[in-house]
């Protein structure tokens, strides 16, 4: 039977004894770095398929060195934690698996991040679709604008700025809509409210600039890789505007939990025929292959894992 545990302090416990004190740093300021990694089963194979996790761990590492976390571990470290991890739980079904580095120390009123200490912990729970919707997703525009990064860095994933994302999603789904859309303060398109955004206009694929305060996204990258090698597209990345997604032939979001989720309406205005898109479909097909290593050639981005270590 599969248990639920963590990597906490050092060491693997049951997940219900991986718990912080009242007065732990991060819980009152969001000073804490995290990421999301999918484990995607392979019931054919018997296998744990995890999606680009050696990616994943270097952003998160990025994100330490910003919020000046010293943790003692490496990419293999954070590694090899995450296979005896998922190893030892032995879900055989998809996970999502949540490392975060956070300032541990048991002090509030201490804004001095040089002066807190910090730790790693580990968690991984069953985990099926992000944005419960069939076919293309209904959208409208966020009256929250995106941070800037001039705020919060947003190419990485501190907990304190998702609260970004949450008001976002929250006014979204309040609405009656599947998900938000950011601007930037002067009406740039960035992202959504936890994915990054590809449109499909004049036979190529046009995304955000990272620099428009958008997650430097992996699964955006893997996509971005797709689009060129599989699909031949040119994939463009330069500034958007608003009114450009409403005039698009597709638009798409991509991210570890949304996989890649087509787009069939922003603001009550449907994207080409309002359903999913030839270039969307095709990539969705492609990416959901790999992830559950069903395609040889992109092996490399996929850890299999064995549950229970056989």
């Amino acid at each position: 039977m599969p248990e639920a545990l963590a990597f906490f302090r050092g060491r693997f416990v049951p997940l219900s004894e991986a718990n912080v004190n009242i007065t732990t740093h991060a819980l009152h300021y969001g000073t804490a770095v995290f990421e999301g990694i999918r484990g995607n089963w392979n019931e054919e194979r018997g296998k744990m398929f995890v999606f680009r996790a050696p990616e994943h761990y270097e952003r998160l590492l990025q994100g330490c060195r910003i919020m000046l976390m010293d943790i003692p571990h490496s990419v293999d470290d954070l590694m090899g934690i995450t296979v005896e991890l998922l190893e030892r739980c032995g879900y055989r079904e998809d996970v999502y698996i949540r490392p975060i580095a956070y300032k541990s120390q048991e002090l509030v009123a201490n804004l001095k991040l040089h002066e807190l200490s910090s730790d790693f912990a580990l968690m991984t729970v069953p985990f099926g679709s992000y944005i419960e919707a069939e076919g293309a997703i209904r959208c409208t525009t966020s009256s929250w604008r995106r941070i800037d990064d001039t705020i919060i860095p947003p190419r990485v994933k501190i907990s304190g700025h998702y609260v970004n994302s949450i008001l976002a999603k929250t006014e979204a789904t309040l609405a009656g809509f599947d998900e938000a859309i950011f601007v930037n303060q002067d009406g740039s398109v960035s992202e959504g409210s936890g994915e990054n955004l590809f449109m499909a206009a004049n036979g190529a694929l046009h995304t955000p600039l990272v620099s428009e305060n958008n997650l430097t996204g992996i699964t955006r990258d893997s996509v971005w890789t797709l689009a060129e090698d599989e699909l031949g597209l040119e994939v463009v990345e330069r500034r958007i505007r608003r009114s450009e997604i409403y005039l698009a032939d597709e638009v798409f979001l991509t991210g570890t939990a949304a996989h890649v989720t087509p787009v069939g309406e922003l603001d009550n205005r449907a994207i080409g025929d309002g359903e999913v898109g030839e270039i969307t479909g095709a990539l969705r097909d492609a990416y959901l292959g790999i992830i559950r290593g069903d395609n040889p050639k992109y092996a490399h981005w996929t850890t299999a894992i064995t549950p229970g270590g056989g």
